[in-house]
């Protein structure tokens, strides 16, 4: 049973995912910082406010007078966080891909 359930890890490569899983959490938080400790306080520098974050919009509605507040600011900081580990994600695939780490097939190619 025990060589059954090794097999299966094997096969299907759980240890490598579990691996790439901890790796991606530790990056995200990692590139995160970078986000909120040195770029949204350079992008700050060029913002009346001085903080990427605060930027917001307040909408009044006329008949009520209740107010909605819509923080884009955050967005775009999140969207930059992205970005970043979506482009580091890529690099590492191309990395690893011109050294032949893992075989990847290319499914928009017919079948021979």
């Amino acid at each position: 049973m025990m060589d059954e359930f090794i097999g299966f890890l094997k096969t299907f490569g759980v240890i490598g995912l579990a691996i790439a899983f901890v790796i991606g959490a530790a990056s995200s938080k990692l590139v995160t910082a970078f986000v909120n400790d040195i770029i949204n306080p350079i992008v700050g520098l060029a913002l009346p406010s001085g903080d990427l974050k605060a930027l917001h919009y307040n909408v009044t509605n006329s008949a009520t007078g209740a107010t909605s507040t819509f923080a884009y600011g955050d967005l775009i900081s999140n969207t930059i966080d992205f970005i970043i580990i979506a482009l580091i994600v890529f690099i590492a695939y191309k990395m690893l891909s011109r050294y032949k780490i893992f075989n990847v097939e290319d499914k928009t190619k017919p079948p021979k």
